[in-house]
């Protein structure tokens, strides 16, 4: 799986993002909700990291929000969908942080300015208090936690609290990257509305648009690189994934018998290189490739190529080796990649074993 890290992400935060593209079914979904009348007090926005599910949350929220300017006539027309003008007093102090019936919860810095690990179950507590208290502007109360999958044990059975006995005229939106690893009990709770990994072609536009100097044909391969993710394809295009991605393919392309020169060279590029992400950005790809290899394998179709020639030699490796081997091995290097940083492990031993590894499947 591809982690973006915030320090890492070039994108606008999602309270400040006015357009939200490839997104329209599940925003349909919303809107009818809303408008039915009969509208859940809880929903869980899911999908893979990027795909736009926090802004979908705080287009939402600004929906809701902006209701009773609706009802009354003011500032224009009722907006298409669930788009508010970005001059709207809502949309203005929304992303200024400063709504009084809106609260996000997500991962804060301590009193030591360091990024915290988890949303503490104190932050959940001021949730249980805001829902409860009476809209400031007659509206509705909406929070939103980002990301659900953030929170401890603590903190996900006080959440629960407020699922269990939902205060009138509140609405709690909760993403998560991984739904499944929630407790039960929350996902019952929660209108659940999976979001799809965007059109390729959506992500090309995107990638344009954020990334002008990219050609392309860049765009194009980073596109197919993502996995549907606009947060992912803007992380590889600023730590250079294309190229790390086209040399990790052509090193595989030495096997069975890896190029040792080529190897070291790569392990030091990734390891110890003058690009710090080069590691992380690598070694997730390698064990993304990994898993695309398996997956083509079970289902007996043809790799889709990021760069030419990828597919011949998938099939050349599948056709080597029984599929369990290479499971056996997208799970041994993805539970070394896993260790690296909770045991300090030296980067480039780290690069050179996964590789070693992989030969000895294939030779």
């Amino acid at each position: 799986m591809f982690v973006m890290s915030e320090m890492e992400e070039s994108w606008p935060h999602p309270r400040l993002t006015a357009e939200l593209r490839g997104q329209e079914a599940a925003e349909s979904t919303l809107l009818q909700a809303a408008e039915s009348g009969r509208l859940p007090h809880a929903w869980l926005l899911s999908g893979p990291r990027g795909v736009g599910k926090a802004t979908l949350a705080y287009r939402f929220a600004r929906y809701l929000l902006t209701e009773a300017n609706r009802e009354v006539g003011l500032f224009g027309d009722a907006p298409a969908g669930l788009q508010v003008d970005p001059e709207d007093p809502v949309f203005r102090r929304v992303a200024a942080s400063g709504h009084s019936d809106l609260l996000t919860l997500e991962r804060r810095a301590d009193d030591k300015g360091k990024m915290r690990s988890i949303i503490p179950v104190e932050d959940v507590r001021r949730l249980l208090a805001f829902a409860r208290m009476t809209a400031g502007e007659g509206g509705w109360r909406v929070a939103i936690v980002d990301s659900i999958d953030e929170t401890n044990r603590n903190a996900a059975n006080a959440l629960l609290k407020i699922l269990e006995e939902p205060p009138p005229r509140c609405i709690i939106l909760l993403v998560s990257h991984a739904p499944g690893a929630l407790l039960p009990t929350i996902r019952s709770r929660c209108c659940q509305l999976a979001l799809a990994p965007l059109p390729q072609d959506v992500i090309v536009d995107l990638l344009r648009e954020h990334q002008p100097s990219l050609s392309p044909e860049e765009a194009a391969a980073l596109a197919r690189l993502s996995d549907g993710s606009i947060g992912r394809a803007l992380s590889l295009a600023r730590h250079g994934g294309l190229g790390l991605y086209e040399d990790l393919i052509a090193l595989i392309a030495t096997l069975p018998r890896l190029d040792i020169k080529a190897l070291h060279a790569l392990a030091d590029k990734w390891g110890q290189g003058k690009n710090p992400a080069a590691f992380q950005t690598g070694m997730e790809l390698f064990i993304w490739w990994l898993g695309r290899l398996i997956r083509a394998g079970s289902t007996g179709g043809q790799l889709a190529e990021v760069v030419p020639g990828e597919a011949a030699l998938a099939a050349r490796l599948l056709a080597g080796r029984p599929l369990a081997q290479w499971l056996g091995l997208w799970e041994k290097i993805s539970r070394l990649f896993a260790r690296t940083e909770a045991a300090n492990l030296d980067r480039k031993q780290v690069v050179l074993t996964a590789f070693l590894d992989l030969e000895t499947v294939a030779a």
